[in-house]
Order: C-alpha cells, then sequence, then structure tokens
C-alpha cells in the first residue's frame, strides 16, 4: 500500500446525516491530519420527514444539498450519491459489486460504515449498509471477483481496516474532543431532519460526552475496529489473524 492510499479514508454511510451523526468528529479530526477522506450515500433520503406538505422529490434534492454543505463543513473532498430509495436497500449483487468498484476506485486504507450486525438495529437501511460494504470488501480484494473492473483498468485493492460505528461492542475510541464542534456545525446542515428534534445540539453532545467518559476524554466515538492481513503476506503456522 502506497503512502498516498495510507491517508485514503471512504466512509459509507446508508443516508444523509448518518456519517456526520455517526464519525463527524472523526472525519474532521483525520482531514484535519491531512487524510483525504471521501463519503458514499446509499440512499435519497427521501422518506426522511414529518411533513405531509413536502413531497419526496423536494425532500432528497433537500438533503443531497445538506450532505454536501455538511461534507464540507468537514473536509471531505467528495461525496458521491448512489440514490437508491429510502427504505428500499436490499442485499444484492448490484449494491456489492457497486460498492466494490468504488472501493477499488479510491483505493482507501481505511473504510467507515455502519455495523450491520448489531443486535436489534431495525433499520433495514442500516443494516444492509453495513453488511454490503463488507462482502464488497472481499470483492474488492480478490482478482478473480468481477473480472469486468480488471478489463477497465480497476485492478483488485484491499483496505487495511474496517470501522464499524453505532455497535455495541466498541474496541475503538477516537478522541474529538478538539473537532466535536465541527461535528455540530456538520450535523446542524441536516436542517431537513433537524426541525423536528428542537434539542438535537445537547443530545449529540451528551452522546459524545458519554462515549468520552468510556474513552477517558471529553468527547468521543466509538467503533468496532478490525484490521486485515496484508495482500501476499503468509503467517506463520499456528499464528492467527482477522480475515
Amino acid at each position: 500500500m502506497t503512502q498516498e492510499n495510507e491517508r485514503r479514508v471512504l466512509v459509507i454511510a446508508a443516508h444523509p446525516d448518518d456519517a456526520e451523526l455517526s464519525c463527524g468528529g472523526t472525519i474532521a479530526k483525520w482531514t484535519g491530519e491531512g487524510r483525504r477522506v471521501f463519503c458514499v450515500i446509499c440512499t435519497n433520503g427521501d422518506k426522511g420527514t414529518h411533513d405531509r406538505q413536502l413531497s419526496q422529490f423536494a425532500l432528497s434534492d433537500q438533503r443531497e444539498s445538506e450532505q454536501r454543505a455538511a461534507a464540507g463543513a468537514l473536509g471531505v473532498e467528495e461525496v458521491v450519491f448512489l440514490r437508491r430509495p429510502d427504505g428500499g436497500l436490499e442485499e444484492s449483487m448490484d449494491l456489492r459489486a457497486e460498492l466494490a468498484m468504488l472501493i477499488r476506485y479510491y483505493r482507501p486504507q481505511t473504510v467507515l460504515t455502519h455495523d450491520g450486525w448489531r443486535p436489534y438495529q431495525i433499520h433495514p437501511d442500516h443494516r444492509v449498509t453495513g453488511i454490503m460494504t463488507c462482502d464488497a470488501i472481499v470483492s474488492a480484494r480478490d482478482h478473480l471477483f468481477l473480472p469486468a473492473m480488471n478489463a477497465v483498468g480497476l485492478e483488485a485493492f484491499a483496505p487495511a481496516e474496517l470501522y464499524l460505528w453505532g455497535t455495541d461492542s466498541p474496541d475503538y475510541f477516537e478522541d474529538i474532543s478538539e473537532t466535536i464542534e465541527q461535528k455540530i456545525e456538520a450535523v446542524s446542515e441536516h436542517h431537513s431532519q433537524l426541525r423536528q428534534m428542537p434539542d438535537w445540539e445537547e443530545r449529540v453532545r451528551q452522546w459524545a460526552s458519554a462515549t468520552g467518559r468510556e474513552a477517558g476524554c471529553e468527547y468521543a466515538e466509538a467503533f468496532k475496529r478490525t484490521t486485515f492481513r496484508p495482500a501476499g503476506h503468509v503467517f506463520p503456522r499456528g499464528s492467527r489473524t482477522k480475515e
């Protein structure tokens, strides 16, 4: 993996606002350290309102604009919108291939996404995004998957690590004490969602503070972190590694 790849991060979220709420402080911290962050939003968020007067078409346009503004507040370089219907994500080979293609294109060291296996995760889009991202990592890293991508120059690529947010068994904490205000600024761009949650800022700060107490700092975000073996690496007999 080149030095350039080591600075790249790919965030894959189900909806506009998921990344800012779950790992906005971490993204801001990493971009501030010089890492290049790219974001993929799987759905258009066209169901996320209680406003009976707002059409799903107007809502999806608004949420896309909000997402771009939020990403800008965090220093994200690019946002890719897959524009699948909100609530309509399904585990499928085409979604897996689409995400694998983006992993091969951006070639990130680090991938962040939802924990699709969290017990009692009731939102189907969160489950599907997390599971499909993990499946896509396998399709992206092994050259015998997706031969058409090899033919057009999207060669196999293996990320080095995976961070799952929204997990009930975190083993990695990122101190966001210095970037909590950037997180708040980014979340504040999602106007369509915050109108129905007047105490949102207090709740975001309390959530980060509670996580910080667990991590031993003022504010933090929590993840389940998995590291992958380098491509072509052979481990000694009897050793163990996460696949």
